[in-house]
């Protein structure tokens, strides 16, 4: 725990906080459009609105399921991030989707919605870029992959993603959700995207502000 604290900086907080607040505003964006979100973000919000339950309740509440999991066989992918992305996404993106609903209501045009849909893929793209990149813990989610991948390394990273995207898209077309273009689009175009934002901004970011943080602990 000690290690942990000594390794993570308040700058590397602030990335992973702004992360998050960009990927709940990616997600509102994608919901806006009305063809379709990420699978995971899909399958809550069908899920949710199939219980009756508020999206952001329900999303914690299924994080708190998928955490046990997270805590029993990937402990070292827990951290802050882990809790900030689990308790106060949902918040985030019900917060964003309200405010943008208020101000321009929902795009009726194809053409509009197919802007929409690009502007959440980057949107999410970068949030997902400072929030991963960051190395500050991984979502519950996120984290099921990655210990898929532990448990049964002769099947890639790709694969593993794939298989729990694919069971949330299933989980949501069968829970009466939308699965559309912005699905396909999260499928296809998420990956290289916060690639681009993680070679061309992240990396950078971070290695500046570890570069500024040793600049001021250095004796003049």
């Amino acid at each position: 725990m000690m290690a942990y604290f000594k390794r993570v900086d308040a700058k590397r907080m602030i990335i992973m906080v702004l992360g998050n607040i960009f990927l709940g505003m990616g997600i509102s964006i994608f919901k806006l459009s009305g063809m379709g979100n990420d699978p995971f973000s899909g399958m809550v919000m069908a899920l949710a609105e199939v219980s009756g339950i508020v999206y952001a309740n329900f999303l914690i509440l299924l994080n708190l399921v998928l955490f046990i999991l997270q805590f029993t066989m990937g402990r070292r992918l827990i951290g802050a991030g882990t809790i900030v992305n689990a308790i106060f996404l949902g918040y985030i993106v019900t917060f964003f989707y309200n405010t943008f609903i208020h101000l321009f209501g929902e795009p009726q045009l194809f053409g509009q919605r197919l802007v929409v849909v690009i502007i959440g893929v980057v949107v999410c793209s970068f949030g997902v870029s400072l929030y991963q990149t960051s190395d500050v813990g991984v979502a519950p989610y996120d984290s099921l992959s990655l210990i898929m991948v532990k448990r049964i390394p002769k099947i890639s990273y790709f694969w593993h993603r794939m298989f729990t995207d694919a069971l949330c898209a299933l989980i949501c077309f069968l829970a009466g959700g939308i699965v559309g273009l912005g699905t396909l689009v999260c499928a296809l175009a998420l990956g290289p995207i916060i690639q681009f934002f993680d070679v061309n901004f992240t990396r950078k970011l971070l290695a500046k502000a570890s570069t500024d943080s040793e600049h001021s602990i250095t004796p003049s």
